[in-house]
């Protein structure tokens, strides 16, 4: 048995449906862009390969979090980057020892 569409009651309603669609395709943008750029900085092999990418990705979560895209807040955000820091050290670290 196939699930009935639901019609909204109201205007409202349905401006509220357009505008909840739009806001999850540009969150899921949002999100898929991060982890794209996140993946290729935990992906370096080396701190000048991950350096190339890290000004991109700081720009994605600062303006994330400044519209509140994907769930990104500044402390999130700040979190994000926090850790990208700690890899740029720990490959700096490897750079140097071998």
């Amino acid at each position: 048995m196939a699930a009935k569409k639901m019609v909204p009651p109201n205007k409202s309603c349905l401006k509220r449906l357009r505008q909840a669609k739009k806001a999850n395709a540009a969150n899921r943008s949002t999100r898929s862009a991060i982890r794209t750029s996140l993946g290729t900085v935990r992906g370096a092999k080396t701190k000048e390969e991950a350096l190339k990418e890290v000004p991109r990705l700081y720009s994605m979560l600062d303006k994330a979090a400044a519209k509140s895209r994907a769930g990104f807040s500044k402390n999130r955000a700040s979190n994000y980057k926090a850790k990208v820091g700690k890899l740029l050290n720990k490959l700096s670290a490897a750079e140097s020892k071998g």
